[in-house]
């Protein structure tokens, strides 16, 4: 095999991007400042479905990366329009296959072996075909069933695809150069960022040893979830460019009518569906990140004696994944709890957390909006949703243009796979059940978080009541150091009652404070005597004690 001529596929990409790019400032920038803003605010949302248009198009015809990008804009609902991301969202692999001379050579140079001495029988048509690699059915030799199963599936990459991959992001490092020239987007998005984020996605999904890695990890993660089937991995027939797994393609998740027919109710598919991602999220931290129809199927059961098992969830392809920290799940579960208690405070705290907000973001206009969003929404249906009138959205963006406006959001790079992923999951959701009720299903894990949070053991409730008596025990010299600069003009405050009697004011926080000190001195006092330490908590009481003395002496000064 020659490799391509690549220089022509760069300079096409740095065509088509300069061309969107020019037809922006044309528009949004020289017209709209001629006086014809209004026109250019009318016909934006045209004009932004045609570029999607013709990126589509791009990609569809270059294949390799650009249909990554298309997927990966989709996702982006945080920093693009909707004409954009929904033109975008059904964009999947549709690319001609590769000829099967080309991947049975590559193949073979990887195996080290004729395909018919490694497989009993190798299929020539694809079963699936994608940008990066294609998947083709085999059936191992009769000899090699040492691991209980002979079908399985080779999926093999496209020829130089790393040749590809890297001019691809090489033009796309280019235009994002180009774009954080523009200050709306630089203040928004890190470009760069993006780009570096996407790039080591792409270059992990054409290793296929780390999606080996990948398989397995998820295998042991659901191997006590009898619901939830995982393809088993071949390693003696798997390279960096070849990878042999169990077949266990079965009815496409999005085949409604072949579900129906199977006897299988859609809206239990979705709420499995839903079910093993959380755990995904919440629990294992090591989540598959491609939930698309092409990698999701529903696998029918025989049945078995007494068993009302009929099907279970099949994963494919885990070139995709993504892993969540700890500190991003703790901050997750604070979100998940907040959605599910209807806390809105505490839905924008794990906005903070996450790193969610730009700075100078209104925290108290963005707690009021969630507030109002739980109580006008919480609880309906996804139908019910769709079905709000329109005169309503209007006098809610009208109520809250002001943070409309300024959109104080962004999706923090970490989270950027993680964000895709939900967005996506949340569209095959609905489409497997219109009635699907989201509120439903994380109201019961959002208790069960709670549970887990109120059966910390006695190191956990130290610790935790040590970071709160510390920070109590700060609050009266932090309160006397605000109101000196309230007193000697350092501060600037709205409010002119503020400045009046100053003294009476820190009198009484620390009043406050000495009872909040009191409180938790006395509350920890029991837990710990409860718990079966009684000297700690008699000193914590007698501690109490001295507080609660301090209090009612500072009334007399």
């Amino acid at each position: 095999m020659q490799p391509p001529r690549l220089r022509g596929r760069y300079f096409r990409i740095l065509y088509f991007f300069a061309g969107g790019i020019a037809r922006f400032i044309l528009w949004e920038v020289v017209i709209a400042r001629i006086g014809l803003r209004k026109w250019t605010r009318h016909t934006r949302a045209e004009r932004f479905r045609r570029e999607a248009i013709r990126f589509r198009a791009l990609a569809i015809r270059m294949g390799g990366v650009m249909i990554k990008v298309g997927q990966f804009l989709s996702s982006r609902l945080d920093v693009l329009p909707p004409e954009v991301t929904d033109e975008l969202a059904n964009l999947q692999d549709e690319v001609p296959a590769e000829p099967y001379a080309a991947i049975k050579e590559l193949a073979e140079k990887e195996l080290g072996a004729p395909l018919l001495d490694k497989f009993e029988w190798f299929d020539k048509n694809p079963l699936a075909a994608a940008s990066l690699g294609q998947v083709h059915r085999a059936r191992l030799r009769r000899e090699d069933d040492a691991d209980g199963f002979r079908n399985v599936v080779v999926k093999v990459q496209r020829p130089f695809i790393e040749w590809i991959v890297e001019v691809d992001l090489s033009a796309l490092k280019r235009v994002g150069d180009w774009l954080m020239r523009y200050r709306p987007v630089r203040e928004h998005a890190d470009v760069p960022a993006l780009l570096r984020e996407f790039s080591a996605t792409v270059r992990e999904e054409i290793d296929y040893l780390h999606e080996a890695e990948n398989a397995e990890t998820f295998l042991r993660n659901f191997k006590d979830d009898v619901d939830v089937h995982v393809p088993r991995v071949v390693k003696r027939l798997t390279t960096l460019r070849v990878l042999t797994l169990e077949d266990v393609y079965a009815i496409k998740i999005t085949d409604y009518d072949a579900i129906t027919a199977a006897g299988i109710k859609r809206s239990d598919v979705a709420d499995k569906l839903l079910d093993t991602y959380l755990k995904q999220i919440f629990e294992d931290g090591f989540v598959h990140a491609d939930p698309h129809p092409g990698n999701l199927f529903v696998t029918p059961l025989e049945p078995e004696g007494d068993s009302s098992r009929k099907w279970k969830l099949t994963f494919v392809d885990f070139g995709m994944t993504a892993r969540v920290p700890a500190n991003i799940r703790d901050a997750l579960r604070e979100m998940l709890i907040g959605v599910g208690t209807k806390d809105a405070a505490r839905v924008v705290k794990s906005y903070q957390q996450l790193g969610m907000l730009l700075p100078g973001a209104d925290l108290h206009l963005i707690e009021q909006a969630e507030a109002r969003v739980f109580d006008r929404f919480w609880g309906m249906s996804m139908s019910e949703l769709r079905k709000t009138s329109p005169d309503e959205i209007r006098k809610f963006a009208h109520q809250y243009r002001d943070l409309i406006f300024s959109m104080p959001f962004q999706v923090p790079n970490n989270l950027i796979m993680l964000a895709r992923t939900v967005a996506i999951l949340s569209g095959m959701c609905t489409g497997l059940d219109p009635d699907f009720n989201l509120w439903n299903q994380l109201s019961p894990y959002a208790r069960k978080l709670i549970e887990s949070e109120t059966t910390k053991g006695l190191g956990d409730w130290l610790e935790e009541f040590g970071a709160i008596l510390q920070n109590l025990i700060a609050l009266p010299s932090q309160a006397n150091r605000v109101l000196a600069q309230v007193e000697s003009g350092g501060l600037m405050v709205q409010s002119p009652q503020v400045s009046r009697d100053v003294r009476s004011l820190t009198r009484a926080v620390d009043r406050l404070t000495g009872g909040v000190i009191f409180l938790g001195l006395l509350l920890g006092g029991i837990l710990l005597y409860n718990a079966g330490n009684m000297l700690f908590g008699e000193v914590l009481a007698a501690t109490a004690l001295v507080a609660l003395l301090w209090i009612l002496l500072s009334r007399k000064e």
